[in-house]
């Protein structure tokens, strides 16, 4: 990089000279300088959209996208490494993880630069460094033990698909023009530009899901930051392929346009359905209890308002010759328990078994023990078809206010729910300002997606006075009770006292003040390295 108020970090990470070069630190100040001020634009027109809600607005199909709807056109057919896509495994770029997940069976692997991995720098640079390594066939690993990880030769490996950060992120240890880099951006071009030459001589390609879009607009700028990556470093138009998480409520009223202005490097939509959960709470949280949700435990997809998500996103995706991917069962199989075990299959099968029967084309699992699940209902589903793009379901008519039916959803809002999402909230925070993005807690993977859910979900009980199934309401007085209940629990169990006394610092202002922190993650972000 050539100003002075530009430049990067050092990082003592094996690998960062190669993956932090001059070059691709260039390529990164040049997609800053290109897109940053259009990034900045879309947050402040979030901010303004939630302002207007806040205010008695609502959310509703664009008339003047209309055109869009109700055209004719579809996205381009997947290249022969997506074009099955029945079982796909999630996991942050840990070299260990990663062996893994390529090794599962799945057909794709979810690289995560996002929800399950945290920002530290040495995070960021490694994840950069074992992407690299993977996509050249040569990641290795040796744990602390003496056991060695590698690459199956005998089977085929996982397509990779990395997720970058979302737009509202930025990455302070890369600097242009003296501010922080977008870590959308920083995630991308260093992926692109070391790796996107060299998927493509294997036959594969730069594949990517999008995280956290709000709108059409947001997508259009991930489709003009694909163009120029590609003309920039003489990457034919199209290589890139693109499957975008629908897992905010205003992209659930614009999924047709968002396939839209991705044109050439569409690939499909997933149901992002912890996050989507989150931005409910996080858009109408202060507009009384028609909005309020049962504990996020009792949520299911089978609730009306998530019902017509689903269906609206498969008839969308299969309209326009996109694929339908299902979302994550947060349930993990336990190794050391045979009766959670058992519980955890059954709900992850009955979970797939569902998505399968729906249309979806493919689904998420977080662990290798439930790649075989998941395959086991697609494979049902599928017969010798690698996806369901025929079931075209042109009778399903989708409403703003099937969407919006929060209230419709069965459930209860109990003392358990509360302490729950008090205890998951704190231990969360904990392991993430230690570094790790992907938790198991009481036999679930939590990421920061359903930790959102979880101290969102207190900010808004608090704000709506909820009574509980106790009798009780929820007030500050309580949830501060129950956190001092649960922080002695973590402390005896943990003996961390002063990483997880900043944890109850940060879950405090998450839950108690009266505006809401728009993310977790970027108010925890100011405490790490």
């Amino acid at each position: 990089m050539t100003q002075t108020d530009t430049g990067v970090a050092p990082s003592t990470v094996d690998g960062a000279g190669t993956v932090l070069s001059p070059a691709a630190l260039r390529f990164v100040e040049a997609l800053h300088e290109r897109f940053a001020g259009r990034r900045d634009e879309l947050l402040r027109r979030r901010q303004a959209r939630r302002a207007q809600i806040r205010d008695g607005a609502t959310l509703a199909f664009d008339p003047a996208t209309a055109e869009i709807r109700d055209g004719a056109w579809s996205v381009p057919p997947p290249p022969d490494d997506l074009a099955d896509r029945r079982v796909e495994i999630t996991g942050p770029t840990d070299r260990k993880m990663a062996i893994n997940a390529l090794n599962s069976g799945a057909r794709v692997w979810l690289a995560d630069l996002e929800d399950a991995n945290t920002p530290h720098w040495a995070n960021v640079v490694s994840g950069q460094v074992c992407l690299a390594d993977a996509v050249r066939r040569t990641l290795t690993y040796t744990s602390p033990e003496g056991k060695r990880y590698a690459l199956a030769e005998d089977r085929p490996l996982a397509t990779i698909v990395v997720r970058p950060r979302g737009w509202h992120l930025d990455e302070p240890h890369v600097r242009v023009d003296g501010r922080p880099a977008v870590g959308a951006l920083v995630d991308f071009g260093l992926h692109f530009l070391h790796n996107a030459a060299a998927l493509l001589e294997r036959g594969s390609g730069p594949y990517f899901y999008l995280p956290k879009l709000e709108s059409r607009h947001e997508a259009r700028l991930w489709n003009d930051v694909f163009t120029y990556a590609q003309q920039a470093l003489g990457v034919p138009h199209g290589s890139v392929r693109a499957t975008v998480l629908v897992e905010t409520i205003p992209a659930a009223f614009e999924m047709e346009e968002i396939l839209f202005e991705l044109r050439d490097h569409a690939s499909g939509l997933n149901a992002g359905r912890w996050d989507y959960l989150f931005s409910i709470i996080k858009y109408f949280g202060t507009r009384g209890r028609d909005f309020v949700l049962p504990d996020r435990n009792q949520v299911t997809m089978t609730a009306p308002f998530m019902r017509a998500y689903t269906e609206l996103l498969v008839t969308t995706c299969h309209r326009r010759g996109a694929y339908a991917i299902g979302g994550m069962a947060a349930f993990i199989p336990s190794r050391r328990d045979a009766e959670v075990n058992a519980a955890a299959l059954d709900r992850v099968r009955q979970d797939k078994e569902r998505e399968a029967g729906d249309g979806f084309d493919g689904s998420w699992v977080a662990h290798p023990d439930l790649v075989p699940v998941c395959r086991a209902a697609f494979d049902a589903a599928l017969g010798d078809r690698t996806n369901q793009l025929h079931r075209r379901q042109e009778h399903v008519e989708v409403t703003a206010a099937d969407l919006l039916g929060v209230q419709s959803t069965p459930g209860s809002i109990t003392e358990a729910g509360l302490r729950n999402d008090i205890a998951v909230a704190l231990r969360y925070i904990g392991e993430w300002l230690n570094g790790t993005g992907a938790v198991a807690i009481f036999n679930l993977m939590e990421d920061a997606a359903t930790a959102e859910i979880a101290r969102s979900q207190v900010w808004q009980w608090l704000r709506n006075g909820v009574a509980l199934d106790t009798g009780q309401t929820v007030t500050p007085a309580l949830v501060t009770a129950i956190a001092d209940e649960e922080l002695a629990r973590i402390n005896a169990e943990r003996g961390d006292a002063e990483r997880y006394a900043t944890a109850r610092e940060l879950f405090d202002e998450l839950t108690l003040r009266d505006d809401f922190i728009e993310f977790l993650t970027i108010r925890t972000a100011a405490h790490i390295d």
